[in-house]
């Protein structure tokens, strides 16, 4: 197949889930098919370049204060910031979409994907104008998201939607979303992986691992990490405020919070006032750090309010890491977790639950060490880059049809 494929985060830039997606699918997709991505550039960085055996052509960052009237009624009411990158979104779109058309004229494509409503308008521009069947990927919706949703985002992803052949998502609970907010008939669920090898319990040796563990606590001492965005979806409040009962339970815990966000300055503030015995890392680790935070943790908490999919609860059951994951609302942490096998399922904005479930893993290392392998066999069945790929490749060839 020759795929286009639009996509607003791609390496060397990674915000979060989506870039760690687009980075791992796209060299699977490569080996077997002919695959252009259409991203965001700098001037730092190639306009264009051959990786992993795709085509990646970035468009070029262009200011939107030239021309601010455009904007939606609704987007100016936005504070500054909110207005650029929604501006410099929209001229992402319009010249990826631009540069697809023209490469089109030659080689066109048999599918354009497009993910999340940051590409949908580019995907759905160059889709009427080559003729090529869209898939629309969500990994998650405005609704979800925010609070307040945006008319002008929501309104892109009904679009989307509406123009796209047949959209994929990231799980049952995204799934009913889609279809409850936007009516869609065409919904496939295709489940994010992770790379085993990479993620792998014997990657690292045990004093290495050790070595590591004992930068961040000491040796009598258990860890209980939260690796993640400090916004209040995360619900790295609730596991903060869980943490005294967690330590009246089980005596020397060290709380481990790996991340940045909006809630840095409420997390210090109630480690400081709750005297907590804590080790707050507020920035963006290497994956090899992060790894060896997994590694070195007993147990991982991810008490996420929203969470389409999860990819750092794929990564700590890949690790065998058991894993405490929020279970309300769109959660496909819950897809992920058999609670009671692998893990538990909480309720995020109950700080008893979290530490309930916490204190029963922290206070028995058999448990947390059949529950690891557990985790790691049902990742190896179910969440494989490969196992996504071809799902995502079969979704591809229906489309076509």
């Amino acid at each position: 197949m020759r795929i286009h494929v639009f996509v607003d985060e791609f390496p060397p830039f990674l915000r979060g889930g989506l870039g760690t997606y687009a980075m791992e699918m796209t060299k699977k997709l490569a080996r077997k098919n002919n695959v252009c991505v259409f991203t965001r550039g700098n001037d730092k960085i190639p306009r264009f370049e051959w990786w992993h055996g795709a085509g990646v052509i970035r468009a070029p960052n262009i200011s939107p204060d030239c021309y601010p009237s455009f904007l939606p009624p609704h987007v100016r009411m936005w504070d500054r910031n909110g207005q650029r990158f929604y501006a410099e979104t929209l001229f992402y779109n319009l010249l990826s979409a631009s540069l697809s058309i023209q490469l089109g004229k030659t080689e066109k494509p048999d599918v354009i994907a497009a993910h999340d409503w940051l590409s949908f308008p580019a995907g759905i521009i160059s889709s009427g104008n080559v003729g090529a069947p869209l898939v629309a990927h969500f990994h998650s919706t405005e609704y979800g998201r925010i609070a307040t949703p945006s008319p002008a985002v929501c309104e892109i992803e009904k679009e989307g939607v509406n123009r796209a052949k047949t959209v994929i998502t990231v799980s049952y609970a995204m799934k009913e979303e889609i279809e409850k907010y936007y009516q869609a008939k065409n919904v496939e669920v295709v489940y994010n992986g992770v790379d085993v090898d990479k993620y792998s319990p014997d990657r690292f040796d045990r004093e290495k691992v050790e070595n590591f563990r004992r930068r961040f606590a000491r040796e009598d001492e258990k860890i209980v990490l939260f690796l993640g965005r400090l916004t209040w979806v995360k619900g790295i409040d609730s596991l903060v405020r869980a943490m005294p009962e967690i330590e009246r339970e089980c005596g020397n815990v060290r709380l481990i919070v790996v991340g940045k966000g909006e809630l840095e300055e409420e997390v210090s503030r109630l480690v400081r006032d709750l005297k907590l015995n804590a080790c707050l890392r507020f920035e963006y680790v290497s994956e090899e750090e992060r790894i060896l935070h997994y590694l070195s943790s007993d147990v991982v908490v991810i008490p996420s309010r929203y969470e389409p999919f999860g990819i750092v609860c794929t990564e700590a059951m890949a690790l065998e890491k058991p894993v405490v994951v929020g279970a309300k609302g769109t959660s496909g942490l819950r897809e992920q977790v058999i609670s009671g096998e692998t893990g538990y399922h909480i309720n995020p904005d109950d700080p008893h639950d979290i530490a309930v479930y916490t204190s029963i893993l922290l206070n028995d290392d058999e448990l947390r060490k059949k529950m690891g392998k557990k985790a790691r066999k049902r990742v190896l069945e179910n969440f494989t880059w490969d196992v996504c790929v071809e799902k995502t490749e079969e979704v591809y060839m229906r489309s076509i049809l």
